[in-house]
């Protein structure tokens, strides 16, 4: 962990919680692709409100980022990289983008939590994350739902 203010609140959570004294390091990350939904989203992940997010296999794999697993922690920045909570990954499903459901949009959180929003919102964003590797988003294409829940 590079972040100083995430080292910071790691070790936090760590004087609370020694049973994890041995866990791997966790990551650092804000949500989405540009400031505004970046603190957005850490806004509503702090408040306990996202409890979800979805990355792209195809984006996962051109990035050689590993898929997620349960128990692993993260520490949710802003866009500035200011720590803004923990979470820790409660669930990895690999799903086709047709088949995300209302009650998932539900549990990501964002804008009216529907699914309509999710699909538009998703789209939109695996769109602009695929084009710099020369891809496009497509129905089919894998969708990995990381749920997760706020731990400090």
């Amino acid at each position: 962990m590079e972040n100083a203010s995430a080292r910071n609140m790691w070790g936090n959570y760590l004087s609370a919680h020694l049973e994890h004294a041995f866990e791997h390091a966790p990551s650092t990350t804000f949500f989405g692709d540009n400031e505004i939904d970046a603190n957005t989203l850490a806004n509503l992940t702090k408040q306990g409100v996202k409890k979800a997010t979805s990355h792209s296999l195809l984006g996962l794999q051109n990035r050689n980022e590993k898929l997620p697993r349960i128990g692993d922690f993260i520490v949710v920045t802003n866009w500035t990289g200011e720590a803004q909570c923990i979470v820790r990954t409660t669930a990895v499903k690999l799903k086709p983008y047709f088949s995300i459901d209302s009650a998932y949009a539900q549990i990501e959180g964002e804008g009216d939590k529907s699914l309509d929003y999710w699909k538009k919102t998703h789209w939109d964003y695996y769109t602009r994350e695929l084009q710099k590797f020369g891809r496009e988003p497509r129905e089919s294409m894998i969708i990995v739902c990381q749920e997760f829940e706020k731990v400090y």
